[in-house]
């Protein structure tokens, strides 16, 4: 199969020859419509009262027929030009393009849109939706993956919580609990010490969550893991008797547009993959 990259034809095979994960080798093109309005109702888009800039949904539009699913966490230049480099036909982000706010087409903001443009690539942007999801969210997906058995919701957001806490099968001392986080975040979590000796109850909210810190404590959580916080996050921690796991604002973040775009791939028979564009924060 090939790809077009602004106006040169090169092989998908020969540029990135294991790539295709999901769906690789499956059935016929699916119509851009339909997965659309799947996505539309299987997140919830319009239950959510988000961010204006987030604009959730299809951001940018593309082919009438997909074949090829990327998930990535930003809609960054750099992301989008690694989906146009791998041939996808629809890009699904976490953060949009209109993060700063409206903007004229020039500059940057030019260059990150006008090669999905040129390149009939589709970019669909789903923000709080995917935080909150029961399966493909960010939060239930990471909480699973640190061995929580998910129990309730918490961390409100324009009238929606978006947060999960449940309990380990065992008690864990932190240390062990912070390796564990280390292994599936693939980094070194900065933990803020000021809960219990062995921990049981665990709360998530991806990204920058801490405004759920306080309601954490009122659930009678051990730990709360989030992606990043403010400097006085830490005496907060210290004085209310809770652990605070920062796992960073992207690796916490990176969950629900891999489970998204697999179950999309799983769900359609497409091919779907996950570009990996760390910032470190």
């Amino acid at each position: 199969m090939y790809m077009r990259l602004v106006g040169v034809v090169i092989s998908r095979e020969l540029l990135f020859p294991q790539t295709f994960h999901s769906g690789e080798g499956a059935g016929q093109p699916v119509k851009l419509e339909s997965i659309l309005q799947y996505m539309e109702g299987y997140l919830d888009i319009t239950g959510y009262v988000d961010d204006p800039r987030a604009v959730n949904g299809l951001q940018v539009g593309g082919p009438e027929d997909v074949e090829h699913i990327v998930g990535a966490v930003d809609a960054s230049e750099a992301s989008i030009m690694e989906a146009v480099a791998r041939g996808a036909d629809l890009m699904i982000v976490h953060h949009g393009l209109f993060w700063a706010g409206i903007q004229p087409l020039t500059g940057r903001h030019l260059r990150r849109v006008k090669p999905l443009i040129d390149n009939n690539v589709a970019l669909f942007s789903c923000h709080l939706p995917l935080d909150s999801h029961s399966e493909v969210g960010n939060a239930a997906v990471l909480g699973r993956q640190l061995g929580v058995h998910l129990d309730g919701r918490f961390g409100q957001v324009g009238g929606r919580e978006i947060g999960w806490h449940g309990h380990l099968t065992e008690f864990l001392e932190i240390e062990g609990f912070r390796a564990r986080a280390a292994e599936v975040l693939g980094g070194s979590p900065h933990v803020i010490t000021g809960g219990p000796a062995l921990i049981e109850r665990v709360g998530v909210v991806t990204g920058a969550g801490t405004s759920a810190l306080e309601e954490a404590v009122e659930l009678g959580l051990d730990v709360f893991v989030t992606g990043e916080g403010p400097h006085h996050t830490h005496f907060d921690a210290m004085e209310l008797g809770i652990h605070v796991l920062f796992g960073g604002h992207y690796a916490t973040e990176t969950f629900g547009v891999k489970a998204l775009a697999t179950h999309l791939g799983e769900r359609f028979s497409l091919r779907s993959e996950f570009i990996d564009q760390p910032t470190g924060l």
